[in-house]
């Protein structure tokens, strides 16, 4: 259980290493699908921060997707070597995603993007807008993501039995 949270752990911070590398590095509206509209739409194009800045963001970007990566590597490896069967592979998985999911429902979709002024920090030009306080704007996808976490861990476990 306790390789469970810190693995969770490290999907956080590995999610807010690629947060802070896409907004205050690389600068490229693209990589903000999951922004409220508005505040996309109110982007405009950047020069970079200092020289080098986005080449470092995607570096940063991309280092952090293989920490995401090695989060389920370790994940498999362990319960392997531990001798996990199916439902001790799912309930890790689960426990995983929906850690994650409650972090990110009240601290990227609550604190940060409604309680600090991080992203107008970078981008002034959003200031005023009403995707800043329209929690739950995501509504939809984040319900959708709940639902299919127990489908996506059940093969995710499936998969490691064969393992």
């Amino acid at each position: 259980m306790v390789l469970t949270l810190i693995l969770a752990l490290c999907f956080i911070l590995a999610i807010l290493l690629m947060l802070y590398s896409a907004v205050a590095l690389v600068q490229d509206k693209r990589l903000f699908g999951s922004a409220p509209k508005d505040i996309v739409d109110a982007i405009h194009p950047k020069e970079e921060r200092f020289k080098g800045a986005r080449f470092l963001g995607w570096i940063l970007v991309i280092l952090s997707m293989f920490i995401l990566v090695a989060v389920v590597v370790i994940g498999i490896w362990d319960g392997v070597r531990q001798g996990y069967g199916f439902w001790q592979f799912f309930w890790r998985c689960l426990a995983v995603l929906y850690i994650y999911k409650a972090f990110d429902l009240v601290f990227l979709d609550w604190v940060l993007l409604q309680k600090t002024r991080f992203f107008q920090r970078y981008y002034p030009e959003t200031e005023g807008c009403e995707g800043y306080h329209s929690y739950g704007f995501n509504k939809k996808s984040q319900i959708t993501k709940i639902i299919l976490f127990p489908f996506i861990s059940a093969l995710i476990a499936w998969l490691c039995t064969f393992i």
